[in-house]
């Protein structure tokens, strides 16, 4: 029998393979229904160590409530590009309101940063990478700095690339936790409508994936939930989610 993980402090002070631990937690806890797993890594795998992250885009809501569910204290990282739809603010004001969340943590790109990289406010029409770089990678490098692990509302069926997502997985010195990994957009909506939350608005006029609106296009049927993200591109992710998240903490060149 496969014994109870032990807290991530203690593996990490151990010099233990973080990845084989993720694994390790994935196969314990990675079947479990979503609000099960929120709950075992809050209130016992992370206690205290634990925060969300939260676009507040098209499917946030059933995250966020599911946490609220469980602890409404929970920290929740949002980060604001400044470049987001006015609709997206007014939204995570609303869902903060409806689901009584008290620990709502805003982030934001460093201003010398932007002075030096993105003086103009233009850089996402000649490259975008560099402006996700400053505008969403460093500053949420910064948001999840002082935690152990972090929720995020990824699913498999949201894009080819996240087709294998698990659980539980290591990023730098953390865990990353996908407690909606596995859902279909069926599973969204009944939870959406079962409880009759708070759609982001935007999603009425097909945004189905929502990011800044400079970069961001309502999506074409057929199409994955992602396909408005940098349309005509083969940019497929900010860089939050990927593995290179912690290096820009050090990167020189932000």
């Amino acid at each position: 029998m496969l014994t109870k993980p032990r807290p991530l402090e203690a593996v990490i002070e151990e010099g233990s393979d973080l990845a084989a631990h993720a694994a390790g937690l994935d196969a314990l806890y990675g079947h479990l229904p979503a609000q099960a797993v929120i709950e075992r890594a809050a209130m016992d795998l992370f206690t205290g160590t634990i925060a969300a992250v939260s676009s507040f885009g098209a499917d946030s809501a059933v995250l966020l409530h599911l946490i609220a569910g469980v602890d409404r204290h929970l920290p929740i990282v949002f980060l604001d590009t400044g470049k987001h739809f006015e609709e997206t603010l007014a939204y995570r004001d609303a869902l903060v309101a409806d689901f009584g969340l008290t620990d709502v943590r805003v982030v934001a790109p460093d201003a010398a940063a932007l002075a030096r990289i993105d003086p103009t406010g233009k850089l996402h029409e000649t490259d975008t990478d560099a402006c996700c770089a400053v505008r969403k990678v460093e500053p949420m490098a910064r948001g999840v700095e002082p935690f152990g692990a972090w929720f995020t509302g990824r699913k498999r069926f949201q894009a080819s690339t996240r087709a294998a997502l698990p659980v539980f997985e290591a990023v730098g010195r953390r865990i990353r936790i996908n407690p909606l990994a596995h859902w279909t957009t069926a599973d969204q909506a009944d939870y959406m409508r079962t409880h009759a939350l708070r759609e982001n608005p935007l999603v009425a006029y097909g945004y189905l994936s929502i990011g800044c609106f400079p970069c961001t296009r309502p999506v074409q049927p057929g199409e994955d939930a992602r396909a408005g993200r940098w349309a005509g591109q083969a940019k497929t992710e900010c860089g939050i989610h990927l593995s290179g998240l912690e290096a820009s903490l050090t990167d020189a060149a932000l």
